[in-house]
């Protein structure tokens, strides 16, 4: 068993503060996915403050311009339900239903959502076999090993793990931005440079110092935000994590596409996004299968698979442009 002290933050002051001097302290909300990196002992955190009283941070407020202001505590299915996001950003909320069940949404927090840590079954393996993410320099056991639901873009020699989060994709599609606040003040960073690729340091999956704390996702106006969708391929329609996901947004002309967003799930360390695809799709007919296909394939270009997972590249694609021309019929 390990053990931990549990302490509350009053205010975002002293939680920022106590976070940014102290090595061993971690931050809790809904705890779905720290205590289950405790238990699998891949963190082991030696204090814990409750940041659930910071009740500034789960508002949920729309934007001039069509946007949306997402507090970092606000549940996942608060979010979900919330009028504002699924009518201008229908994708967000499809993200989010689709992820865990019914119970862990009610828990989780957006920002703790995130947050979220790999589930390659390697890190998460209590006998602590290889795995930079662990343990740096030990190595990458999922490189020559089992690696079905691992990467095919953006990995390195030392971590091929893929991000778990479903609305993280929907949120990187939008051209959303974290909020964070130190020390030092507030940071706005945009979510395509939020996370991380492995590189040299797949311990490190985002951008977030020691002393930050997140304190809420802005979602701008876009003209493509309430014609999307997310479709989520998994190994069984309850409860699991993205084999291949994608979150897609259009704004037509004529039945032609004006302007597509497109981010893809379960294929790196970050959501991935197919901006190549994104410029050629622009004037191309929603019904011209063909040429939506083609177009799409251009981001693939860099696409390196792995020994188990080569089927990715071709579901992924599939995967993108029904979602595409889902969110097509939208519009």
């Amino acid at each position: 068993m390990h053990l931990f002290g549990l302490s509350h933050a009053p205010d975002i002051g002293s939680a920022i503060a106590w976070h940014a001097r102290d090595p061993g302290l971690a931050f809790i909300a809904g705890g779905t996915d720290l205590i289950g990196l405790i238990k699998d002992r891949a963190a082991l955190p030696k204090r814990l403050v409750d940041i659930n009283g910071l009740s500034e941070l789960t508002p949920i407020k729309p934007l001039a311009g069509g946007g949306v202001r997402i507090g970092a505590l606000a549940r996942m299915s608060d979010v979900a339900a919330n009028p504002e996001v699924r009518e201008r950003f229908p994708v967000i909320a499809e993200g989010l239903l689709f992820a865990a069940s019914g119970q862990l949404r009610n828990m989780a927090s957006i920002a703790g959502n995130i947050l979220q840590r790999t589930r390659c079954a390697y890190f998460r393996d209590q006998d602590d076999p290889p795995c930079n993410k662990r343990r740096p320099g030990s190595g990458c056991s999922a490189l020559h090993g089992i690696n079905r639901n691992h990467g095919i873009f953006g990995w390195t020699d030392s971590c091929v793990a893929t991000h778990p989060s479903d609305v993280a994709v929907a949120l990187a599609a939008m051209d959303a931005f974290v909020l964070v606040r130190g020390g030092s003040g507030e940071r706005s960073i945009p979510f395509a440079e939020f996370h991380r690729l492995p590189g040299n340091t797949p311990e490190r999956d985002n951008v977030l110092e020691r002393g930050e704390l997140i304190i809420a996702i802005e979602v701008p106006g876009r003209p493509e935000g309430r014609a999307s969708h997310y479709l989520k391929v998994r190994d069984r329609q309850s409860y699991e994590f993205a084999l291949v996901s994608a979150a897609a947004a259009v704004a037509t002309d004529g039945g032609r596409i004006r302007s597509a967003r497109l981010a893809l799930g379960g294929v790196a360390h970050k959501p991935w996004r197919l901006s190549a695809a994104e410029e050629a799709l622009a004037g191309i007919a929603l019904n011209d299968t063909d040429k939506l296909r083609a177009a799409i394939a251009l981001s693939f270009a860099d696409a390196h698979p792995l020994t188990h997972n080569a089927f990715k590249i071709e579901l992924a694609r599939r995967v993108a442009l029904r979602a595409l021309q889902t969110a097509g019929e939208r519009a």
